[in-house]
């Protein structure tokens, strides 16, 4: 009998859900990319860290908790200052 890929045919969310880290993997993804997003931004306003943080109305710590890519948690409350001071809009929508 030959080898039969039980993952032929399905998507890589399938196979995410089935391993059961679909969520866990979608927010770490999501949260690269706000990241990412938000550096970029940063570097074309020629903004630093401390200055985004004082526009912010937050502490420097609380922004590189926002900042680091590992952690998925942040709250839209600390998202929308961002997005605020970077002269941005929030959006956030399900699909």
């Amino acid at each position: 009998m030959p080898f039969e890929n039980k993952y032929i045919g399905s998507s890589f969310d399938d196979f995410l859900a089935e391993c059961g880290i679909l969520a866990e993997v979608t927010a770490t993804a999501t949260k690269r990319v706000m990241v990412w997003q938000i550096e970029e931004a940063m570097k074309a306003q020629d903004l630093t860290r401390t200055a985004l943080a004082a526009k912010m109305g937050t502490s420097e710590a609380t922004l590189n908790d926002l900042l680091d890519a590992r952690d998925s948690d942040m709250t839209l409350t600390t998202l929308a200052k961002a997005a605020a001071a970077l002269g941005k809009t929030l959006r956030v929508q399900f699909i």
